[in-house]
């Protein structure tokens, strides 16, 4: 029976044919190493599991690294609420990184990880190439993944919501007020808790009984200026629906302005249900009927995670979502009688 080899920095230069110094860099996040070579580099290491050993010498370093792709919104707020939270209660601090894209950390900001300490990675709302994990395997640095864009790879521990659920609960809840004709605004197509309140809505309108319309479904942001215009397009139909459940409380105010602007009163003329349950939603004129998300609770989990596998703990989730919860407030009623 042939001996397995040990997976060293020299094995993996030997496969790759570069020079040992060229491994290192690449795992260390060193920026002068061709993109090929880089790439290369880190194939062999995510394909042999290869993982940096940690002197004991070197300690903890009492900090998280807390990644966004955007922190525009109030939905982030309660992100850094939660994980600074779970970091205080284990004497750590948070370094926030906002990556101005979707598609996830690039050499830029792995080169600044690279010349720093942490103890571990929270990454929020974005995608996670290939590379990026081996480059954080390779260094022995715990990651998790917070509402992932995309299917989270196999062995990528993530923390996100029961958005299907929620959106079933939402939709449901106008039907028992007796909507029939119910408006659907959600985030981009390529995210999943996008695609999982639209199937939540879905099954609530199919379990009634009531044609799912594909013109009462639209798309955006899930930014105020999406729920503004979309709700503006479903509002022009020449049908209007009499409620509309937005993917966010942000599109659901943009839905408060876009019924203003057009002589509508919420929730005499139209019904609006929200997502998310931000603080401003209880302050929201009428009060915003949403689906709670535990936001905070979800970051504070995550960083509980990468702090734990920091120890060298074994990290007690791997896919995990968290409950969601219709709140009821005063933007929803039944429709005006025909």
């Amino acid at each position: 029976m042939p001996v397995k080899r040990r997976v060293t920095i020299a094995l993996i230069a030997e496969e790759a044919g570069v020079s040992i110094p060229t491994v290192s860099k690449v795992i260390n996040g060193r920026p002068e190493v061709a993109a090929e070579t880089r790439r290369r580099v880190e194939r062999l290491l995510h394909k042999h599991g290869y993982q940096r050993r940690v002197s004991q010498d070197e300690g903890r370093a009492g900090l998280v690294d807390l990644v966004f792709a955007e922190i525009e919104s109030p939905w982030a707020m309660e992100i850094v609420r939660g994980a600074e939270s779970a970091a205080h209660e284990a004497g750590a601090s948070v370094v926030i990184s906002v990556l101005h894209t979707h598609a996830g950390p690039g050499p830029d900001w792995m080169e600044r990880l690279a010349g720093r300490r942490t103890d571990g990675v929270v990454i929020v709302a974005s995608r996670l190439s290939t590379g990026v994990q081996a480059q954080l395997s390779a260094r022995s640095l715990p990651f998790v993944v917070v509402d992932p864009e995309g299917e989270p790879a196999p062995g990528v521990a993530s923390v996100g919501a029961t958005n299907w659920n929620g959106g079933l609960a939402a939709t449901r809840h106008l039907l028992e007020l007796g909507h029939r004709r119910i408006g659907m605004i959600s985030g981009p197509a390529d995210m999943l808790c996008s695609q999982a309140r639209i199937d939540g809505y879905r099954a609530a309108l199919e379990t009634a009984g009531v044609p799912s319309a594909p013109e009462l479904i639209r798309r955006g942001t899930f930014l105020v200026d999406s729920g503004h215009d979309q709700g503006h397009a479903l509002l022009s139909l020449e049908q209007p629906p009499t409620a509309i459940f937005a993917g966010s409380d942000l599109q659901a105010f943009g839905v408060f302005e876009a019924a203003r602007q057009r002589g509508l009163r919420v929730p005499e003329d139209l019904s609006v249900v929200g997502f998310d349950d931000l603080p401003l939603s209880r302050s929201a004129w009428p009060p915003l009927t949403t689906v709670r998300q535990p936001l905070q609770e979800m970051a504070a989990l995550a960083t509980r995670t990468v702090l734990s596998m920091g120890r060298g703990e074994q990290a007690e989730i791997r896919r995990v979502e968290l409950a969601t919860e219709l709140v009821v407030r005063e933007s929803t009623a039944p429709p005006r009688p025909s």
